[in-house]
């Protein structure tokens, strides 16, 4: 498999992470470089740095609820990513406060890169955008759905920044700062074959529950089935509420049907009165439904498999995804998988997808050499 992306991964505790990245990617010339960078690293020294040593180049990135290097799944590492300029032009959409977002602005951004990029490179055929946000703004629908009215026909995928299992601060790193309440769009036109995919592993059952009291805008469920709310969830698995973990919510996720899809709604803790916590949009009324998993591994090597030969995959993994794979012991099995296939990337605290904020999902873009057959543009999975 041919590398069309530039890797190289350090410690975060290194003293010097940024001259090990630049050596690791070599010298370029880079359309943009990617920063995948574990809440344990001293993200606002490395924002500072970044254009000193890569002077002229776009530098983004994110703290990571855990990060996907050569080897697969790591933990206290900073990852770059670098996109050669001998295949990709990249233009930057820094959207600053998630709380007030100007859609029209945002839109006539969009347009105007994306205009920008084509006139630039007019014989290259592939586009996609991707995005890196605040994972504790309570926003990635919103910018999910005002991202989508700009993009047109360019697929999207991206990924809520993490901060490890602590959920208490979270940063996207854009012009050499680093920022909260915030996102970075990174919109790239490439001669490479481009495929944006989103997979998970779970199924959804027979076993329904109804939304009936909320708070929307925090994201909490207060009832289900006219209920409290931990105590609902817990009986439908045969649990008492205090038997709920972590593990218990990556474990028996629940989901909801849009488009014809099903959709996860993943919980991210209890609270101490029995409200829910949830990774992304719920409300009232919502009907959700119970998911069981499938086998991980397997289901992730038929996933891969399915993508061809990419010379690259770039991708956005739930950090639940990685908690289940810790307790199921098989993550191990999954980073030889992620490894053989050329993934990198970073967990997150929910993905996006389109016009959609999931969860529990690895969403992605897998890049094939120009030349190789494989159409510039193919809609995902």
């Amino acid at each position: 498999m041919g590398e069309l992306l530039a890797r190289a991964e350090v410690s975060a505790w290194s003293g010097d992470v940024l001259g090990e990245l630049a050596r690791g990617l070599g010298p370029g010339p880079f359309a943009e470089v990617l920063l995948f960078c574990s809440p344990k690293a001293e993200i606002g020294r490395i924002a500072a740095g970044a254009g000193a040593v890569w002077p002229g180049v776009l530098v983004v990135g994110c703290t990571t609820a855990g990060e996907i290097g050569a080897q697969g799944y790591a933990e206290e590492t900073v990852v770059a990513v670098g996109l050669p300029a001998s295949h990709f032009a990249v233009e930057v959409v820094f959207v600053p406060d998630l709380g007030r977002i100007a859609r029209e602005d945002l839109v006539a951004a969009l347009i105007r890169a994306r205009e920008r990029l084509a006139l630039a490179r007019p014989g290259w055929g592939g586009e996609f955008a991707f995005a890196m946000v605040d994972g504790l703004s309570l926003r990635e629908d919103e910018l999910a759905a005002a991202l989508a009215m700009g993009l047109g026909p360019v697929p999207l995928f991206g990924g809520s920044a993490g901060d490890g299992v602590e959920f208490r601060a979270t940063f996207v790193l854009q012009g050499g700062r680093v920022w909260q309440d915030a996102a970075v769009v990174s919109f790239v036109r490439t001669s490479c074959g481009v495929r944006v995919f989103s997979l998970d592993h779970l199924v959804p059952s027979d076993i329904r529950m109804v939304v009936t009291k909320a708070e929307p805008s925090a994201r909490i469920v207060r009832q289900i089935n006219a209920e409290p709310a931990a105590l609902a969830y817990a009986r439908l698995l045969g649990k008492d509420p205090d038997q709920l973990t972590t593990f218990t919510f990556a474990a028996h996720p629940v989901v909801v049907r849009l488009g014809g899809r099903h959709h996860v709604r993943s919980i991210q803790r209890m609270l101490p009165n029995g409200d829910l916590v949830f990774f992304s949009a719920i409300d009232e009324g919502l009907v959700l439904r119970l998911a069981e998993p499938m086998n991980m591994a397997r289901h992730l090597e038929e996933e891969l498999d399915r993508l061809g030969a990419p010379g690259a995959i770039l991708a956005c993994d739930c950090i639940l995804r990685r908690i289940e794979a810790e307790e199921k012991q098989v993550a191990g099995e999954l980073s030889r998988l992620l490894q053989r296939h050329g993934v990198t990337g970073f967990s997150t605290y929910g993905e996006q997808f389109g016009a959609l904020h999931v969860n529990q999902t690895m969403t992605g873009v897998a890049l094939y050499a120009p030349g190789t057959g494989v159409a510039a543009y193919a809609p995902g999975a």
